[in-house]
């Protein structure tokens, strides 16, 4: 089994699959020179000559371009020898990341050797360039009271090597933790809409199986084509449970089903009336979002009025977003009637869907009266086109 890096990990997971595969293939070179030992070579050498070059600026004036580098690169080098070792070292270590205290002990004890290595390692470089005669890599040359300073500036750079090290390995944990941070909360969410979806279902079936069976008795017949509806209303419902979000035209089919019963029930009395421009008709909206709001329309409006009335639902593009309104011209909102206090089941899980869905503030859902009496229910949403051909494969 691959382990991938959580670092990798988590900018897939923030930036998506797509992006994060464009970005990746810039650095396609960079993955090629890593996947073998001498492309990792030659990636070291890179990076140490950097930090050589950067570190020989401040000698120039002292020491001359040529001398500065060459000393520079002879320090740097020699440390990129001797990091593999400190990474093994560290590695073997029997302590944990969270024993800290105990890995800068034991990184106290091994560093002297370690750096007395890298000494050696440091005079031999600056032999082989020419900067002093070899016989300096003698034992009472190399570390005699003269080269004190040196020693402690890089028993300095040892240390400063184990703490990247230790914040390279937090900083991955940090990540980690992250994603499964994210991770857990995303589930969670899911988890909540998918129980709000949940008490939709039942809600809605009652209602159904409630205005079947006022006709059971006095029109068997128009009784066998409401459960027909029914039926395909109840297998569309299970074909997007587990989809939180559908395209607005299988919604709106599921709507038409819906719809076919309740005409059945008022007859002349009911009148709906669609306006969905086709820029919107694959656009992506929650599951079951519609049949509620038109359901408490017909409800709480249209059944109260004797001569009936209209419905009216309409889709649009408006600027960046989706904008669904749903309106009646019913007996309208009762006086004192809020959102927050007396939404009924519909409407409560509705906007909690819809908020859940979208927690950045970038939706919308109000409820209010209409000027020319009824109600009008408004929802706006982030547009996002669902292509016509997964919508095909969404529903085959």
């Amino acid at each position: 089994m691959t382990v991938r890096n959580p670092f990798a990990l988590f900018l897939e997971y923030h930036l998506g699959r797509d992006q994060f595969c464009q970005m990746n293939s810039r650095f396609k070179l960079v993955e090629r020179l890593l996947r073998n030992w001498a492309g990792r070579g030659v990636l070291a050498i890179l990076f140490w000559s950097l930090i050589g070059c950067i570190f020989s600026l401040s000698m120039f004036a002292v020491s001359g371009w040529r001398g500065s580098l060459f000393l520079a690169l002879a320090q740097w080098w020699s440390w990129g020898l001797i990091a593999p070792l400190i990474f093994a070292i560290d590695r073997r270590l029997p302590f944990t990341d969270r024993q800290l205290a105990r890995r800068v002990g034991a990184h106290l004890l091994v560093s002297l050797p370690v750096t007395a290595t890298y000494f050696y390692l440091f005079t031999a470089a600056r032999a082989a360039l020419g900067l002093i005669p070899w016989g300096s890599l003698q034992p009472s040359k190399v570390l005699v009271p003269g080269t004190l300073g040196w020693y402690l500036w890089s028993l300095l750079i040892y240390f400063v090597i184990v703490g990247a090290l230790q914040a390279y390995r937090y900083y991955e944990r940090f990540l980690s933790s992250e994603l499964r941070l994210e991770r857990l909360e995303r589930r969670f969410s899911e988890a909540r809409l998918n129980a709000l979806r949940m008490q939709l279902d039942p809600h809605f079936l009652f209602n159904a199986l409630n205005t079947i069976s006022s006709h059971v008795e006095h029109d068997p017949k128009l009784t066998r084509t409401m459960i027909e509806h029914l039926g395909d209303l109840l297998r569309m419902s299970l074909e997007t449970k587990d989809r939180q979000e559908v395209p607005l035209a299988e919604e709106m089919a599921f709507l038409d089903h819906y719809l076919a019963i309740q005409k059945i029930r008022f007859g002349d009395k009911l009148n709906v009336e669609f306006d969905v421009t086709a820029e919107v008709r694959y656009a992506a909206v929650p599951s079951l979002i519609i049949q509620p709001l038109v359901e408490n329309a017909i409800r709480h409006g249209i059944s109260r009025r004797a001569s009936g009335g209209t419905v009216t639902v309409t889709a649009r593009r408006v600027e960046d977003q989706l904008e669904i309104r749903v309106e009646d011209d019913g007996v309208g909102l009762p006086f004192g009637w809020t959102l927050e206090v007396a939404a009924g089941l519909g409407l409560a899980v509705t906007r909690d869907r819809i908020s859940g869905l979208h927690p950045n503030g970038d939706s919308l859902f109000e409820v209010r009266r209409r000027e020319e009496g009824g109600t009008e229910v408004k929802i706006r949403l982030p547009l996002q086109v669902v292509k016509e051909e997964s919508y095909a494969r969404a529903i085959a």
